[in-house]
């Protein structure tokens, strides 16, 4: 399974493949990185259909928002689950997230075994 990670921190990408590698070894999860939101969209634009089964973003990011990300991707892509996270647990960005149609949205920093729970019923799902 494919899961395009988005965030404009590029130190993420080694925390996600360290918390990641077993299941990246065993279970034959694919993560890939996108460091805006214009780039994700490139990505999920690159295949057709996309392989991305999921995708994980942050909504805070320079240019491009995650949550202007989310709304373009899910009208173009509806078959991919997508869920934000946020430094800020506020509920204006929840209810924004939600209302476009995010799967789940986390707060910083990130609850590893909530993410792997999620994204093992998309796994049970397909």
């Amino acid at each position: 399974m494919k899961i395009l990670i988005v965030d404009d921190e590029r130190d993420i990408e080694d925390l996600f493949r360290q918390k990641f590698r077993k299941e990246i070894r065993n279970q034959g999860l694919e993560l890939v990185f996108a460091f805006s939101g214009q780039e994700a969209l490139d990505i999920l634009g690159s295949e057709n259909p996309p392989r991305v089964m999921y995708v994980f973003s942050d909504i805070n990011m320079p240019g491009m928002s995650g949550l202007e990300m989310l709304s373009i991707a899910k009208e173009k892509f509806p078959q991919i689950q997508i869920s934000m996270i946020s430094a800020y647990g506020d509920s204006e960005n929840y209810n924004k997230a939600m209302e476009s149609g995010a799967k789940g949205f986390f707060t910083k920093p990130v609850d590893f075994e909530a993410l792997r729970k999620e994204i093992g019923e998309i796994i049970a799902k397909n």
